[in-house]
């Protein structure tokens, strides 16, 4: 690109780009050019900047992503655990009223006891679920002790017990099921190359998922003991 001529004798430029000759000495004139080497080296460093523009853009998305995923699996944890927080606090007066009925049954109270107070003592969200789901087979063996035990059909405080904890077990599920969305948006995103890197520079680390126990699946059978 054409910046104007100079003189080689005298170095005098002149602006005009018709002169053929030097107002100063009368010498040939010759255009000046740019230097080619500094045009490559403006187009490398226009191009190193739009990557790292794009680049720092496209990180700030990513770890803002792997943030926002992360805190959405909190949320939902946190509702998880206030419905689970209804379940336990309903369970000691059902096993209470149950305990008049069903003496032979010492080792499901004691055992859902101990899973009551693991399920309090634990300081992880993994412990945590764990120890739910280890009370959820017990829970389904206590409440189908009705058939085993016809006079707590008819036992109001029982089934008011009964009503309140089915309706506590609907919300857990629906809970449950949000709780285990969010582990699946997130645990698929760490999967992927660029997300585990974000997930990485974040601190998010795989969650687990809070599936429904086997136990609890299979239909309970109430057993009695000897004495």
């Amino acid at each position: 690109m054409a910046v104007g001529k100079v003189c080689k004798k005298c170095g005098n430029r002149v602006a005009d780009p018709a002169a053929k000759f030097c107002n100063n000495c009368g010498e040939v004139l010759v255009m000046k050019k740019r230097s080619s080497v500094a045009g490559v080296l403006l187009a490398v460093v226009v191009v190193l900047v739009a990557f790292a523009v794009v680049g720092g853009g496209c990180a700030y998305t990513g770890y803002n992503k792997a943030i926002r995923l992360d805190e959405n699996v909190k949320g939902t944890w946190a509702q998880v655990e206030n419905v689970l927080q209804r379940r336990y606090d309903l369970i000691p007066n059902l096993v209470e009223t149950v305990k008049g009925y069903a003496k032979h049954e010492k080792e499901l109270f004691t055992n859902i006891a101990e899973a009551r107070t693991k399920y309090f003592q634990s300081n992880t969200r993994g412990d945590k679920i764990a120890a739910a789901r280890g009370l959820e087979g017990m829970l389904s063996r206590l409440l189908v002790l009705r058939e085993a035990y016809p006079e707590l059909k008819s036992q109001e405080s029982f089934l008011k017990l009964q009503d309140e904890l089915a309706g506590t077990e609907n919300r857990i599920s629906v809970e449950r099921k949000r709780y285990n969305d969010a582990v699946r948006t997130v645990n698929t995103y760490r999967r992927g190359i660029l997300g585990s890197i974000f997930c990485g520079w974040a601190g998010v680390e795989k969650s687990e998922y809070f599936e429904v126990s086997e136990e609890a699946k299979a239909a309970p059978k109430v057993k009695f003991d000897d004495d």
